[in-house]
């Protein structure tokens, strides 16, 4: 079998490798687009936008404070909150300032926050109020001593800002009440930072500029370490592969998903400012009455999505009357994209939706279908520019044409490493291979097939659940003796949770033990089915079979 088949099948005009060394960090990458794009809308929020120059501005600000702060090189910072204009500024002021990201899911649980906080030695971070209360019960146990403050509506002006504040604090209830020692607010932070002159950090490419927890393949969460090179060659490699449909400066992004998730991250902000697009940021992106406004409001070329999103849209019949006739590209990742929900898609909107595969520690992009139209149904296109995959059988042999294995990936978008987790690091990255723990086969064009997954991660909405943590969490309470997560197929969002629990106390119910999940982890995460057993079916070395349990054998 030819090594790298799918070259043969490039749509015309897309080269097989990238000039990996075009940028020598992300900080300057960004500095050449703001000046190229300079007085361009770069973000849009709520109506309120930004030009290339405004964020270049507002980063030099926020990198300023940090420093002024006594941060330095290589200290890290998370940054907590929904898509909003403070995020963009946060991203690029932190990485002048030569700090490293910490991505965290606002909707996360005080003890999921302070694993990651303290995990990766967290010293400052930008959180949205709507959260501080959870940050107030884990501070004492961080070395976080830098906390900033944002409002939904601090960077949107008077009357509009004031306004969404009040909405979603007064009528929405959506700021629980804190008490933070020497907080500061993200406009308090700006205007500080003006005083202070920025000094320049060098970067170099294998630097580590972003640390994005993952469960990997297995177990707790860990912070893959994605350098300049990394990031900066998964944006070569996603313009290359659009360069031939899209037009620079000329279109306009839409961004439901959230930017602490490795995609948007990757391929909306970064990928897509290589093209000095206007970005449309989504705040909330369940308000799909809102999202049809964006769609009204603006011309909008390219959106991404998962397969629960474009099911929720095409739900909507406002978005099915509407005039798509902007849109050039729709990509879906993070899940399976149904086949159904494709056509649909396709359908309405006269635009073919296009399935990419990736993961975070590949930066994430490591394929996707063509975006000229010729995207195949149920695969999940080809290999990026200068990227290689392979199949590898359980045997230790390469898989031939159609046979089922592990997907392996190598290229420059794959990770360092796990942070502090040497181990782990050496299990999923070998002799540069990069083990997905996917199952997948390659046909004769070099397109890939996800096939299953070979551990037992579980996919809810584009988001990876890992049984281990559910089982770790849950078995906490004092009324369970054993039990097992596993993923059960569900219409809304792919995958949810179900449990099979053993009771040590005969008195637990379902009810007490949801509302246990509920409190000590994220919506997404808490199981939707609880079944209570007498035992659970385990290997003759006392392992767990959740197989059987999924199958229900």
């Amino acid at each position: 079998m030819d090594n790298r088949p799918w070259l043969a099948h490039y749509p015309p005009g897309i080269a097989a490798n990238i000039d990996e060394n075009k940028h020598t960090d992300l900080v300057s990458f960004m500095k050449d687009q703001i000046k190229l794009y300079d007085k361009q809308e770069a973000f849009e929020c709520f109506g309120k936008s930004l030009t290339y120059r405004e964020l270049d501005k507002l980063a030099d600000k926020f990198a300023g404070y940090l420093q002024s702060r006594g941060l330095e090189k290589g200290d890290r910072i998370a940054v907590m909150m929904p898509n909003l204009l403070q995020y963009p500024v946060a991203l690029i002021g932190a990485l002048r300032a030569g700090l490293i990201v910490v991505n965290t899911n606002p909707l996360y649980t005080p003890p999921e926050m302070k694993h990651q906080f303290t995990d990766s030695a967290v010293k400052a971070i930008v959180i949205a109020e709507n959260f501080a209360a959870n940050l107030e019960k884990i501070i004492g146990e961080t070395s976080i001593n830098v906390i900033i403050t944002t409002s939904i509506g601090e960077m949107l002006g008077g009357i509009k800002g004031g306004f969404i504040n009040f909405m979603v604090k007064t009528v929405k209830g959506g700021v629980p009440k804190y008490n933070l020692d020497n907080t500061i607010s993200f406009k308090e932070a700006l205007s500080l930072g003006g005083k202070f002159k920025l000094k320049p950090v060098e970067s170099n490419p294998e630097d580590v500029i972003l640390h994005q927890y993952t469960g990997g393949t297995t177990g707790i969460s860990k912070g893959a370490m994605l350098t300049n090179k990394n990031i900066l060659s998964n944006i070569q490699q996603i313009r290359g592969w659009m360069s031939t449909t899209l037009t620079d400066g000329k279109e306009v992004m839409l961004t439901p998903l959230p930017l602490y998730h490795i995609f948007a991250f990757t391929v909306n902000f970064l990928g897509m400012m290589s093209f000095g697009v206007k970005n449309v940021l989504v705040t909330n992106p369940r308000d799909i009455k809102g999202l049809v406004k964006e769609f009204t409001k603006n011309k909008i070329s390219v959106v991404t999505g998962v397969n629960t999103l474009f099911q929720a849209m095409l739900a909507n019949d406002e978005f099915r009357a509407l005039d798509h006739s902007s849109l050039k590209v729709t990509v879906g990742g993070g899940m399976a994209v149904q086949d159904a929900i494709a056509i649909d898609w396709e359908k309405v909107t006269q635009c073919k939706l296009s399935e990419g595969y990736g993961m975070t520690e590949a930066s994430p992009v490591v394929s996707v279908n063509p975006i000229d139209g010729s995207a195949r149904l149920g695969y999940a296109g080809m290999p990026l520019p200068s990227t290689d995959v392979r199949i590898m059988k359980d045997d230790g042999t390469i898989g031939a044409t159609g046979e089922n294995g592990e997907l392996q990936v190598k290229g420059p978008q794959v990770m360092k490493g796990y942070y502090n987790q040497p181990e782990a690091t050496r299990e999923a990255i070998v002799d540069g291979w990069l083990n997905t723990g996917d199952i997948a086969q390659l046909d004769e064009k070099g397109y890939i097939k996800i096939v299953d997954r070979k551990k037992d991660m579980i996919l809810v909405s584009g988001f990876n659940v890992f049984p281990n943590e559910i089982e770790n969490t849950l078995m906490q309470h004092p009324k369970i003796a054993e039990l097992a997560a596993v993923g059960i197929p569900s219409e809304k969002s792919g995958e949810c949770v179900k449990i099979f629990v053993v009771k040590k106390d005969k008195s637990l119910k379902e009810d007490e033990l949801m509302q246990y999940a509920r409190e000590n982890m994220t919506g997404y995460k808490v199981p939707k089915e609880i079944e209570f057993v007498k035992e659970l079916p385990k290997s003759n070395v006392g392992k767990i079979l959740r197989r059987k349990l999924r199958d229900g054998e």
